[in-house]
């Protein structure tokens, strides 16, 4: 899996600077029972680092996949006692792959390979510094470059959009937020966000029946609750979005599908369907997850998760029906550096050639290295035996 081609490039833009120190692995993948879709995947290795370089001020952060790198220096209070400043590098290898997916059906010969690089500079500020609840704002100015070519079953006829600058503009309002990491005991959030985007180079493309809009406005919120009850220790997570748009093209529409929900910073699930198989101009999206465990070490647990649209299609690639479901479950196992979920997915409504309907199984997967390091070299006995103990015993502590 870690040779296919763009399905690991992290795409997440971060809305504040990590105050945490991290050092995870990341792996989720989703595979389609019925049709030739393209492949669902993510994996990629997050490092925050505070106070990096003995900077106290400092911090850095950096998602690390096989062709691709997202990293940002963060400035703590560099503009003001509650004002940070980051500074982003990214950029690789086909980031920017578009998969045209049509009622259903992945259309191969409309599909293509993208190559990116990207600058940004952000400004977060700290509203409320004596509350429990963080309240942050945001403003990012962003550069981003892309190339195109043709993946090896783009049609002859079928014309790359061309190669453009994408400027872009990022500000919002945050309440709360998650921890970048599965399945979270407790989080909250409120936020509301706006992103313009304004490229170079635009016009049409494809066989003369698609255009690359000059500039595109996005405008989307969620309001999010993740919480473990203190007795049954039962959790459940449960998230409602909505988002809506001006001028969207293919390259700015929402795109919901699958269930991978470390690929963005706000992903839009469908368990049951592909990867982006809704493109959708307009959007209300309500998500949740209920995990049970079934002995008192919580380390087995099952769990089941849902997700239902209302959506508005973007012109040309419209389907019958403005409702899209999907439900599943799940064998979740956990240890305080370790977890693993392997599930079914079922999209109810999603187009099939027999109609509605489709399945799919998943992988998802999260490793502390942080914490397993800590395992592994600093056992509570130093005894050999017990060293050797902890190494062989680190997805079952």
């Amino acid at each position: 899996m870690l040779i296919l081609p763009g399905l690991f490039s992290p795409s997440a833009a971060f809305s504040q600077i990590d105050p945490v120190k991290r050092e995870l692995l990341q792996v989720g993948y989703n595979a389609a029972l019925e049709g030739h879709p393209p492949q669902s995947a993510y994996a990629f290795y997050y490092l925050n680092q505070p106070e990096f370089l003995q900077h106290t001020n400092l911090t850095f952060r950096v998602a690390l996949a096989p062709t691709y790198l997202d990293s940002e220096f963060g400035l703590k209070s560099l503009l003001g006692e509650y004002t940070d400043l980051g500074v982003g590098i990214a950029g690789g290898g086909y980031a920017d792959n578009y998969r045209e997916i049509d009622q259903g059906q992945y259309e191969p010969n409309q599909s293509f390979l993208g190559y990116g690089a990207e600058g940004s500079l952000s400004v977060y500020h700290l509203f409320n510094p004596d509350h429990m609840i963080p309240l942050n704002g945001v403003l990012r100015g962003i550069a981003h470059f892309s190339t195109y070519d043709n993946d090896s079953e783009t049609a002859a006829t079928f014309v790359l959009p061309k190669d453009h600058t994408t400027f872009s503009v990022r500000s919002g309002l945050r309440w709360g937020g998650r921890e970048p990491t599965l399945y979270p005991d407790l989080a909250m959030e409120l936020s509301i966000w706006y992103l313009g985007e304004f490229r170079t180079h635009t016009g049409e493309y494809g066989f003369n029946d698609r255009k690359l809009e000059p500039q595109s406005h996005t405008f989307w919120g969620q309001a999010m609750l993740a919480y473990t009850m203190p007795e049954l220790k039962h959790s459940f997570y449960l998230s409602l979005m909505a988002g809506t748009g001006i001028n969207l093209d293919r390259f700015s529409v929402y795109r919901l599908g699958a269930l991978l929900p470390l690929v963005s910073e706000y992903p839009l699930p469908l368990p049951g369907y592909y990867y982006q198989e809704i493109s959708a101009t307009d959007f209300i999206l309500f998500s949740g997850d209920y995990t049970v465990p079934l002995e008192k070490t919580r380390r087995w647990n099952l769990d089941f998760t849902f997700a239902t649209a209302a959506v508005d299609y973007l012109n040309g690639l419209e389907q019958p029906g403005h409702s899209q479901t999907g439900v599943g479950a799940g064998i979740l196992y956990r240890t305080p550096s370790f977890k693993i979920m392997v599930g079914y997915g079922y999209g109810v409504d999603a187009i099939r050639t027999h109609g509605r309907g489709a399945n799919a199984i998943g992988v998802l997967m999260q490793l502390d290295w942080g914490q397993a390091k800590e395992d592994i070299f600093s056992p509570t006995d130093p005894g050999l035996w017990r060293g050797i103990e902890r190494v062989f015993g680190l997805f079952g502590t």
